[in-house]
Protein backbone atom coordinates (compact mmCIF):
# COMPACT_ATOMS: atom_id res chain seq x y z
CA UNK A 1 0.00 0.00 0.00
CA UNK A 2 1.06 3.51 -1.00
CA UNK A 3 1.12 5.79 2.02
CA UNK A 4 0.96 9.67 1.93
CA UNK A 5 3.65 11.68 4.00
CA UNK A 6 0.76 12.55 6.12
CA UNK A 7 -0.54 9.25 6.71
CA UNK A 8 3.32 8.19 7.69
CA UNK A 9 4.01 11.10 9.70
CA UNK A 10 0.90 11.22 12.04
CA UNK A 11 0.58 6.88 12.22
CA UNK A 12 3.41 5.19 11.89
CA UNK A 13 6.13 7.72 13.03
CA UNK A 14 7.76 8.01 16.09
CA UNK A 15 5.47 5.42 18.01
CA UNK A 16 6.19 4.89 21.64
CA UNK A 17 4.14 1.85 21.86
CA UNK A 18 2.55 -0.65 19.46
CA UNK A 19 -0.21 -3.12 20.85
CA UNK A 20 -1.39 -5.86 18.87
CA UNK A 21 -4.83 -6.78 20.04
CA UNK A 22 -7.54 -4.52 20.72
CA UNK A 23 -9.84 -6.65 23.10
CA UNK A 24 -10.04 -6.20 26.84
CA UNK A 25 -6.11 -6.49 27.87
CA UNK A 26 -5.06 -4.78 24.67
CA UNK A 27 -7.34 -1.67 25.51
CA UNK A 28 -6.88 -1.81 29.14
CA UNK A 29 -2.75 -1.84 28.35
CA UNK A 30 -2.85 1.26 26.23
CA UNK A 31 -5.34 3.24 28.70
CA UNK A 32 -2.60 2.26 31.56
CA UNK A 33 0.16 3.73 29.62
CA UNK A 34 -1.52 6.84 28.54
CA UNK A 35 -2.48 6.98 32.26
CA UNK A 36 1.21 6.71 33.21
CA UNK A 37 2.39 9.01 30.12
CA UNK A 38 -0.56 11.10 28.65
CA UNK A 39 2.16 12.52 25.87
CA UNK A 40 3.00 8.84 24.40
CA UNK A 41 2.03 7.66 20.96
CA UNK A 42 -0.02 4.37 21.46
CA UNK A 43 -0.51 2.61 18.43
CA UNK A 44 -2.99 -0.35 18.39
CA UNK A 45 -3.58 -3.02 15.65
CA UNK A 46 -6.84 -5.00 15.44
CA UNK A 47 -6.79 -8.30 12.77
CA UNK A 48 -10.76 -7.67 12.55
CA UNK A 49 -13.55 -5.38 12.30
CA UNK A 50 -14.30 -5.66 15.86
CA UNK A 51 -11.92 -7.01 18.24
CA UNK A 52 -11.62 -10.72 16.77
CA UNK A 53 -10.89 -12.73 19.52
CA UNK A 54 -13.26 -13.31 22.54
CA UNK A 55 -13.62 -9.87 24.10
CA UNK A 56 -17.18 -8.92 21.82
CA UNK A 57 -18.34 -12.67 21.89
CA UNK A 58 -18.40 -14.21 24.89
CA UNK A 59 -21.35 -14.23 27.42
CA UNK A 60 -20.51 -11.90 29.87
CA UNK A 61 -19.95 -13.61 33.29
CA UNK A 62 -18.49 -11.44 35.76
CA UNK A 63 -17.51 -14.37 37.44
CA UNK A 64 -14.08 -16.28 38.89
CA UNK A 65 -14.88 -19.59 39.06
CA UNK A 66 -17.57 -21.96 39.89
CA UNK A 67 -16.98 -24.96 42.94
CA UNK A 68 -16.20 -27.73 40.39
CA UNK A 69 -13.83 -25.62 38.23
CA UNK A 70 -11.77 -24.33 41.54
CA UNK A 71 -11.93 -28.17 42.71
CA UNK A 72 -10.96 -29.44 39.33
CA UNK A 73 -7.82 -26.46 39.38
CA UNK A 74 -6.66 -27.66 42.80
CA UNK A 75 -6.15 -30.98 41.37
CA UNK A 76 -3.48 -29.96 39.35
CA UNK A 77 -2.18 -26.54 41.29
CA UNK A 78 -1.20 -25.94 44.73
CA UNK A 79 -3.89 -23.73 47.38
CA UNK A 80 -1.57 -21.10 47.00
CA UNK A 81 -2.05 -20.89 43.08
CA UNK A 82 -5.38 -20.99 43.12
CA UNK A 83 -6.20 -18.09 45.71
CA UNK A 84 -3.70 -16.50 43.49
CA UNK A 85 -5.98 -16.93 40.46
CA UNK A 86 -9.05 -16.22 42.16
CA UNK A 87 -7.90 -13.39 43.59
CA UNK A 88 -6.20 -11.97 40.30
CA UNK A 89 -9.75 -12.71 38.93
CA UNK A 90 -11.91 -10.32 41.25
CA UNK A 91 -9.18 -7.77 41.07
CA UNK A 92 -9.62 -7.61 37.44
CA UNK A 93 -13.15 -7.49 37.24
CA UNK A 94 -12.95 -4.62 40.43
CA UNK A 95 -10.79 -2.71 37.58
CA UNK A 96 -12.98 -3.40 35.34
CA UNK A 97 -16.15 -1.55 36.61
CA UNK A 98 -13.96 1.10 38.52
CA UNK A 99 -12.60 2.01 34.73
CA UNK A 100 -16.09 1.50 32.97
CA UNK A 101 -18.61 1.83 35.49
CA UNK A 102 -20.97 -0.32 36.35
CA UNK A 103 -24.02 1.54 34.72
CA UNK A 104 -22.17 1.39 31.74
CA UNK A 105 -21.59 -2.28 31.74
CA UNK A 106 -25.04 -3.57 32.77
CA UNK A 107 -23.20 -4.85 35.78
CA UNK A 108 -25.75 -6.78 37.69
CA UNK A 109 -25.37 -8.84 40.92
CA UNK A 110 -27.51 -11.75 40.56
CA UNK A 111 -25.39 -14.06 41.47
CA UNK A 112 -24.58 -17.53 40.28
CA UNK A 113 -25.30 -21.35 39.96
CA UNK A 114 -23.86 -24.86 39.19
CA UNK A 115 -26.34 -27.83 38.01
CA UNK A 116 -25.30 -31.40 38.27
CA UNK A 117 -27.29 -33.92 36.10
CA UNK A 118 -29.28 -35.82 37.92
CA UNK A 119 -26.73 -38.97 37.42
CA UNK A 120 -24.09 -36.98 38.22
CA UNK A 121 -24.50 -37.66 42.65
CA UNK A 122 -20.73 -38.56 42.76
CA UNK A 123 -19.21 -35.26 41.74
CA UNK A 124 -22.58 -33.40 43.11
CA UNK A 125 -21.39 -34.92 46.36
CA UNK A 126 -18.19 -34.49 46.10
CA UNK A 127 -18.38 -30.68 45.45
CA UNK A 128 -20.51 -30.52 48.76
CA UNK A 129 -18.45 -32.24 51.03
CA UNK A 130 -15.81 -29.91 49.63
CA UNK A 131 -17.35 -26.88 50.04
CA UNK A 132 -16.73 -25.63 53.36
CA UNK A 133 -12.94 -26.43 52.70
CA UNK A 134 -13.03 -24.34 49.50
CA UNK A 135 -15.15 -21.25 51.14
CA UNK A 136 -12.21 -21.39 54.05
CA UNK A 137 -9.95 -21.08 51.07
CA UNK A 138 -11.38 -18.19 49.77
CA UNK A 139 -12.55 -16.39 53.36
CA UNK A 140 -8.94 -14.34 52.99
CA UNK A 141 -9.99 -12.74 49.81
CA UNK A 142 -14.38 -12.40 50.19
CA UNK A 143 -14.37 -12.06 53.86
CA UNK A 144 -17.36 -14.24 53.81
CA UNK A 145 -18.38 -17.48 52.67
CA UNK A 146 -19.17 -17.86 49.06
CA UNK A 147 -20.76 -21.28 48.12
CA UNK A 148 -23.94 -21.96 49.72
CA UNK A 149 -26.44 -25.01 48.52
CA UNK A 150 -29.98 -23.54 46.89
CA UNK A 151 -33.27 -25.05 45.70
CA UNK A 152 -34.03 -25.64 42.17
CA UNK A 153 -36.37 -23.47 41.93
CA UNK A 154 -36.10 -22.41 38.06
CA UNK A 155 -37.76 -25.48 36.77
CA UNK A 156 -34.85 -27.13 35.71
CA UNK A 157 -34.62 -31.01 34.55
CA UNK A 158 -32.88 -33.89 34.94
CA UNK A 159 -30.08 -32.10 37.25
CA UNK A 160 -29.85 -32.49 41.27
CA UNK A 161 -32.39 -31.16 43.37
CA UNK A 162 -30.01 -28.74 45.15
CA UNK A 163 -27.98 -26.06 43.27
CA UNK A 164 -24.72 -24.67 44.63
CA UNK A 165 -25.10 -20.98 44.64
CA UNK A 166 -22.20 -18.16 44.96
CA UNK A 167 -23.49 -15.22 46.13
CA UNK A 168 -20.92 -13.15 44.61
CA UNK A 169 -21.33 -13.54 40.88
CA UNK A 170 -22.82 -11.31 38.17
CA UNK A 171 -22.91 -10.18 34.81
CA UNK A 172 -22.62 -7.41 32.29
CA UNK A 173 -23.29 -6.82 28.82
CA UNK A 174 -20.36 -7.27 26.49
CA UNK A 175 -21.31 -4.76 24.01
CA UNK A 176 -21.42 -1.95 26.14
CA UNK A 177 -18.55 -2.67 28.10
CA UNK A 178 -15.79 -2.76 24.29
CA UNK A 179 -17.84 0.39 23.43
CA UNK A 180 -17.02 2.02 26.56
CA UNK A 181 -13.37 0.69 26.28
CA UNK A 182 -13.01 1.59 22.76
CA UNK A 183 -14.00 5.37 23.42
CA UNK A 184 -12.39 5.88 26.15
CA UNK A 185 -9.09 4.73 24.59
CA UNK A 186 -10.18 7.22 21.89
CA UNK A 187 -10.63 9.75 23.98
CA UNK A 188 -6.98 9.30 25.49
CA UNK A 189 -5.75 9.73 21.70
CA UNK A 190 -5.40 5.83 21.30
CA UNK A 191 -4.67 4.96 17.64
CA UNK A 192 -6.44 2.09 16.56
CA UNK A 193 -6.55 0.66 13.39
CA UNK A 194 -8.74 -2.67 12.70
CA UNK A 195 -8.39 -5.21 10.21
CA UNK A 196 -4.41 -5.09 10.18
CA UNK A 197 -2.46 -8.11 11.53
CA UNK A 198 1.08 -8.08 12.52
CA UNK A 199 2.97 -10.79 10.18
CA UNK A 200 6.21 -10.42 11.98
CA UNK A 201 8.53 -8.08 14.33
CA UNK A 202 12.44 -8.05 14.79
CA UNK A 203 13.58 -6.92 18.55
CA UNK A 204 16.75 -4.65 16.70
CA UNK A 205 17.44 -3.67 20.38
CA UNK A 206 17.07 -0.49 20.32
CA UNK A 207 13.58 -0.33 19.08
CA UNK A 208 11.49 -2.83 17.62
CA UNK A 209 10.41 -3.80 13.59
CA UNK A 210 7.09 -4.80 12.88
CA UNK A 211 5.81 -5.46 9.87
CA UNK A 212 1.97 -6.19 8.78
CA UNK A 213 0.73 -7.32 5.28
CA UNK A 214 0.25 -3.23 4.28
CA UNK A 215 3.57 -1.40 5.95
CA UNK A 216 6.58 -1.71 8.23
CA UNK A 217 7.68 0.61 10.71
CA UNK A 218 9.34 1.16 13.74
CA UNK A 219 8.04 1.49 17.71
CA UNK A 220 9.70 2.07 20.45
CA UNK A 221 8.14 -1.01 22.19
CA UNK A 222 5.57 -4.04 21.04
CA UNK A 223 3.14 -5.25 23.41
CA UNK A 224 1.31 -8.68 22.29
CA UNK A 225 -2.06 -9.31 23.40
CA UNK A 226 -3.99 -11.51 21.34
CA UNK A 227 -4.42 -14.22 23.33
CA UNK A 228 -5.88 -17.16 20.90
CA UNK A 229 -3.90 -16.02 18.76
CA UNK A 230 -0.51 -15.61 20.04
CA UNK A 231 0.79 -19.13 18.49
CA UNK A 232 0.74 -16.66 15.15
CA UNK A 233 3.33 -14.52 16.68
CA UNK A 234 5.71 -17.35 18.13
CA UNK A 235 4.25 -18.10 21.61
CA UNK A 236 4.28 -21.56 21.65
CA UNK A 237 2.75 -21.95 25.77
CA UNK A 238 -1.15 -20.52 24.44
CA UNK A 239 -3.39 -22.80 22.45
CA UNK A 240 -6.55 -20.98 20.87
CA UNK A 241 -10.17 -22.62 22.12
CA UNK A 242 -13.19 -22.02 19.98
CA UNK A 243 -16.07 -21.30 22.61
CA UNK A 244 -19.94 -21.78 20.55
CA UNK A 245 -22.57 -19.58 21.86
CA UNK A 246 -26.39 -19.66 20.71
CA UNK A 247 -29.19 -16.82 21.72
CA UNK A 248 -32.53 -17.49 21.60
CA UNK A 249 -35.49 -14.91 20.76
CA UNK A 250 -37.03 -13.19 23.72
CA UNK A 251 -39.34 -15.48 26.02
CA UNK A 252 -41.93 -13.72 27.59
CA UNK A 253 -42.57 -14.19 31.25
CA UNK A 254 -38.80 -15.85 31.61
CA UNK A 255 -38.04 -16.96 34.97
CA UNK A 256 -34.16 -17.54 34.81
CA UNK A 257 -32.08 -14.89 36.18
CA UNK A 258 -28.11 -14.95 37.00
CA UNK A 259 -25.50 -16.64 35.71
CA UNK A 260 -25.25 -20.82 35.24
CA UNK A 261 -22.87 -23.21 35.36
CA UNK A 262 -22.85 -27.04 34.12
CA UNK A 263 -19.96 -30.08 33.33
CA UNK A 264 -17.47 -28.34 35.27
CA UNK A 265 -18.15 -24.71 33.75
CA UNK A 266 -18.31 -26.47 29.85
CA UNK A 267 -21.93 -25.52 29.41
CA UNK A 268 -23.02 -21.60 30.83
CA UNK A 269 -25.90 -19.89 30.09
CA UNK A 270 -27.54 -16.74 31.42
CA UNK A 271 -30.69 -14.45 30.80
CA UNK A 272 -29.81 -11.63 28.65
CA UNK A 273 -33.06 -9.78 29.09
CA UNK A 274 -36.17 -12.32 28.63
CA UNK A 275 -33.76 -14.36 26.76
CA UNK A 276 -31.65 -17.28 27.30
CA UNK A 277 -27.23 -16.96 26.23
CA UNK A 278 -25.85 -20.62 26.18
CA UNK A 279 -22.51 -21.57 25.42
CA UNK A 280 -19.57 -24.07 25.62
CA UNK A 281 -19.35 -27.54 24.68
CA UNK A 282 -15.64 -28.06 23.08
CA UNK A 283 -14.81 -30.66 25.82
CA UNK A 284 -17.09 -32.72 23.14
CA UNK A 285 -14.50 -32.12 20.65
CA UNK A 286 -11.48 -30.79 22.20
CA UNK A 287 -9.04 -31.36 19.15
CA UNK A 288 -11.87 -29.74 16.83
CA UNK A 289 -11.92 -26.90 18.80
CA UNK A 290 -8.15 -26.31 19.22
CA UNK A 291 -9.02 -23.70 16.35
CA UNK A 292 -8.84 -20.26 15.19
CA UNK A 293 -11.37 -20.49 12.70
CA UNK A 294 -14.54 -18.95 13.83
CA UNK A 295 -17.09 -21.12 12.98
CA UNK A 296 -20.11 -22.94 14.59
CA UNK A 297 -20.71 -27.13 14.21
CA UNK A 298 -23.63 -29.03 14.02
CA UNK A 299 -22.10 -31.42 16.87
CA UNK A 300 -21.51 -28.92 19.21
CA UNK A 301 -25.21 -26.96 18.28
CA UNK A 302 -27.05 -29.81 18.67
CA UNK A 303 -25.95 -30.36 22.26
CA UNK A 304 -26.78 -26.78 23.12
CA UNK A 305 -29.96 -27.42 21.64
CA UNK A 306 -30.34 -30.40 23.58
CA UNK A 307 -29.54 -28.78 26.98
CA UNK A 308 -32.24 -26.19 25.94
CA UNK A 309 -35.03 -28.30 25.44
CA UNK A 310 -34.12 -30.79 28.03
CA UNK A 311 -32.87 -29.26 30.88
CA UNK A 312 -33.03 -25.27 30.56
CA UNK A 313 -36.54 -24.47 28.69
CA UNK A 314 -38.27 -28.38 29.23
CA UNK A 315 -42.19 -27.76 28.29
CA UNK A 316 -41.31 -24.17 26.92
CA UNK A 317 -41.37 -23.11 22.75
CA UNK A 318 -38.56 -21.28 22.22
CA UNK A 319 -37.24 -20.50 18.98
CA UNK A 320 -32.50 -19.68 18.19
CA UNK A 321 -32.39 -16.14 17.72
CA UNK A 322 -28.67 -16.30 16.38
CA UNK A 323 -25.34 -18.72 16.94
CA UNK A 324 -21.48 -17.41 17.01
CA UNK A 325 -18.01 -18.11 18.14
CA UNK A 326 -15.07 -16.77 19.95
CA UNK A 327 -11.63 -17.76 20.16
CA UNK A 328 -9.91 -18.00 23.47
CA UNK A 329 -6.04 -18.68 24.50
CA UNK A 330 -5.58 -21.09 27.03
CA UNK A 331 -2.97 -24.08 27.90
CA UNK A 332 -1.49 -26.51 30.27
CA UNK A 333 -1.69 -23.57 33.22
CA UNK A 334 -4.39 -22.05 34.02
CA UNK A 335 -1.77 -19.05 35.48
CA UNK A 336 -2.47 -15.97 32.26
CA UNK A 337 1.42 -15.32 30.88
CA UNK A 338 2.63 -12.01 31.31
CA UNK A 339 5.96 -11.60 30.34
CA UNK A 340 9.24 -10.13 28.42
CA UNK A 341 10.12 -11.98 25.39
CA UNK A 342 12.94 -9.67 24.82
CA UNK A 343 14.21 -6.28 25.64
CA UNK A 344 11.45 -4.34 24.10
CA UNK A 345 8.95 -6.87 23.51
CA UNK A 346 6.53 -8.14 25.85
CA UNK A 347 2.96 -10.18 25.94
CA UNK A 348 0.15 -10.34 27.97
CA UNK A 349 -1.37 -14.37 26.67
CA UNK A 350 -3.49 -17.53 28.02
CA UNK A 351 -6.26 -15.72 29.83
CA UNK A 352 -7.95 -19.11 30.02
CA UNK A 353 -11.66 -18.23 29.58
CA UNK A 354 -11.16 -15.67 31.77
CA UNK A 355 -10.98 -12.26 29.61
CA UNK A 356 -13.71 -10.78 31.13
CA UNK A 357 -12.75 -11.19 34.80
CA UNK A 358 -8.49 -10.76 34.47
CA UNK A 359 -8.14 -8.57 31.14
CA UNK A 360 -8.29 -5.10 32.87
CA UNK A 361 -5.82 -6.39 35.21
CA UNK A 362 -3.29 -8.52 32.78
CA UNK A 363 -3.23 -5.54 30.47
CA UNK A 364 -2.10 -2.97 33.55
CA UNK A 365 0.69 -5.87 34.32
CA UNK A 366 1.91 -5.68 30.60
CA UNK A 367 2.00 -2.21 30.48
CA UNK A 368 4.06 -2.24 34.21
CA UNK A 369 6.78 -4.33 32.04
CA UNK A 370 7.85 -1.01 30.18
CA UNK A 371 8.75 0.70 33.22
Amino acid sequence: MNFSFWEKESWFSNIDYTIVGSGITGLSCALALKERSPSARVLVFERGMLPYGASTRNAGFACFGSLSEILDDLESHSEEEVLRLVEKRVKGLELLRKNIGDQQLDFQLNGGYELFPSEENTLFESCVSKMEKVNRLLKPIFKDEVFSLRKNNFGFQGVQDQLIYNRYEGQLDTGKMMTALLQKALEKGVKILNQTTVKRFSDLGTSVEIETENISFKSRQLLIATNGFSAELGISEVKPARAQVLITKPIPGLPIKGTFHLDKGFYYFRNINDRILLGGGRNLDFSAEETTEMLVTEKIQAKLEDLLKNTILPGQNFEIDHRWSGIMGVGDKKEPIVKKISKNVSCGVRLGGMGVAIGSLIGRELAALTE
